[in-house]
């Protein structure tokens, strides 16, 4: 993928294999506004379209205070409803393409992910924070509701009582909350260590075989969406996929040869 320039957003290559996007408005708390709403949109798109080497994204942001704030108030005080929907619009398609993008995304949580921000973390895959992070959905207290996949995300991690408790009553929570619930998978001390962590994950899975991780990714993502038996057909069908690739034939060959497999995603 084009790693071009944004102007919300920064992007990096650290390593083979490994994209890291990188909210980058750190002067505003990371604040979700439209430009940022289309830079989002566009490399969700960008990166579903042509991931070229890419096998791993790591979702992180700039500065020390928070991961993302919610929406940007201040652009949207005196909009009209006509520019309050379309800018919503925008939102809601780079929430969308982030949850349909075939790569697999590590929120890196290095602070506060309000509103906005944390529905960003509950779109992706899965969430590793920093141990000083606060969580919360706090929309209905200034006369809206979670709009970017919040109330159905949510629900679908914590249960439908839990969510409910977090949305009504708007209130934050801690990572260690977070932990316990299940909207992070770890939670770390420092920064430096979450980084760590958060790199050594993504280094795991880009070192697997990219077309089955892009496949079962595929098939818990939709899978999840249907009834059991149903789902039990999806799998097979995205593991049928599998049976002829190259990737499928070295992983047997390195297995029997005893030698780390060197995949190709083809």
């Amino acid at each position: 993928m084009d790693l071009k320039p944004y102007e919300t957003l920064q992007l990096e290559a650290p390593e083979p294999h490994i994209l890291v996007v990188r909210l980058n408005r750190p002067h505003v708390s990371n604040a979700l506004n439209t430009q940022m709403g289309r830079d989002l949109h566009a490399v969700w798109t960008g990166v579903t379209a042509e991931p070229g080497e890419i096998r791993c994204i790591v979702f992180a942001a700039a500065g020390e205070k928070a991961f993302c704030g919610g929406g940007d108030l201040k652009e949207r005080h005196g909009m009209t409803d006509a520019a309050w929907r379309h800018q919503h619009e925008i939102f809601e398609r780079a929430y969308w393409a982030q949850l349909d993008c075939p790569i697999p995304i590590i929120a890196a949580v290095s602070g506060h992910a309000y509103a906005g921000g944390l529905e960003m973390v509950l779109a992706s895959d899965f969430a590793y924070g920093v141990a000083g992070a606060r969580f919360a959905l706090t929309e209905v207290a200034i006369g809206i509701m979670p709009g970017a996949g919040g109330t159905q995300t949510l629900p679908r991690i914590v249960g439908e009582r839990r969510a409910k408790e977090i949305i009504l009553t708007a209130r934050p929570f801690t990572a260690q909350e977070a932990l316990d619930w299940g909207i992070l998978n770890r939670v770390l001390d420092t920064r430096e260590a979450l980084w760590e962590a958060v790199m050594d994950t993504a280094r795991t899975i880009a070192a697997n075989a990219p077309l089955s991780v892009r496949q079962a990714k595929r098939s818990m993502h939709f899978g999840l969406q249907m009834d059991i038996r149903t789902a039990l057909r999806f799998e097979v069908e995205c593991y049928n996929q599998l049976v002829g690739t190259e990737d499928r034939r070295e992983g047997i060959a390195s297995f029997n040869e005893k030698r780390r497999p060197v995949f190709k995603g083809r």
